[in-house]
């Protein structure tokens, strides 16, 4: 196995768990993830979901490059799609996502991250797309999702340059939400998700497909999926089970969401 799943109290962490190839995304780990994936998507009692890296020193390298140089251009092509297969899972799983970014991540490492709800950094992670250095293109969602979240101007320099930059820099363009000092990145990430958890399964699933819809979509679409959402909510037993807390002063209990798609 090159990756680890845990879960406890609602929160499912996978971590992935090559240290000595930097926690690179080689063919195998991909499978496995796509797999870790699945479970947690069909799983009613995952609530919310932490992606990180073994060892100190990397979240993910990207693509296992030495995998790589061993393949023709047909299993290289291949390679790639499973790549962005998984970006785009980790980005319509229904339950919110934190990438705890233990170390660097690069290249494709980055562009997984990317596909997550949160990014939450160690202070000595590190961030690069290096790919134009390479010969290649960012082609894990990176051309597309860093724009969205740091602006064209800011994504442009960081992937026309292939420069590195460190966990401040991330937090000032807003590439990551927080930074922390490494022995803190596993409880800020499980507290993080701890507030999320506590909520409406059903809720959190229509507003992260709203929210998600609001980069890609007009205002109008964006409004008239909102108004389908709230008045899915409205009619839901998870709303009735908050107006009841409410009144009574209590925490409530909301159901496991059902493994059926809502979005």
């Amino acid at each position: 196995m090159e990756i680890e799943v845990s879960s406890a109290g609602g929160v499912a962490t996978i971590t992935l768990d090559r240290p000595e190839r930097y926690n690179a995304l080689g063919m195998h780990i991909i499978g496995e993830l796509q797999e870790a994936l699945e479970e947690i998507e069909g799983s009613g009692e995952v609530r919310v979901m932490i992606l990180t890296g073994a060892g100190d020193k990397a979240f993910c390298s990207g693509a296992d490059l030495k995998e790589r140089a061993g393949m023709d251009t047909d299993e290289r092509w291949a390679h790639n799609r499973s790549m962005v297969a998984l970006a785009e899972n980790l980005a319509r799983l229904q339950v919110p996502t934190i990438a705890a970014l233990n170390g660097l991540a690069f290249g494709g490492g980055l562009e997984i991250s990317l596909a997550c709800d949160f990014r939450l950094a160690a202070e000595g992670a590190r961030f690069a797309l290096p790919e134009v250095g390479l010969g290649i293109i960012p082609g894990a969602g990176g051309t597309q999702r860093l724009p969205r979240l740091v602006g064209p101007t800011r994504a442009k320099e960081l992937i026309f340059t292939g420069r590195r930059i460190n966990a401040a820099r991330a937090l000032e363009i807003g590439l990551v939400s927080e930074v922390v000092p490494a022995n803190s990145l596993t409880e800020a990430a499980r507290a993080l998700a701890g507030e999320i958890a506590a909520n409406s399964p059903l809720a959190l699933a229509y507003a992260k497909a709203a929210v998600d819809l609001a980069s890609e979509a007009t205002l109008e679409q964006g409004l008239r999926y909102e108004t389908a959402a709230i008045r899915a909510t409205l009619a839901s037993e998870d709303y009735q089970i908050g107006l009841k807390a409410f009144a009574q002063k209590t925490s409530p209990e909301f159901p496991p969401l059902s493994a059926r798609r809502i979005t």
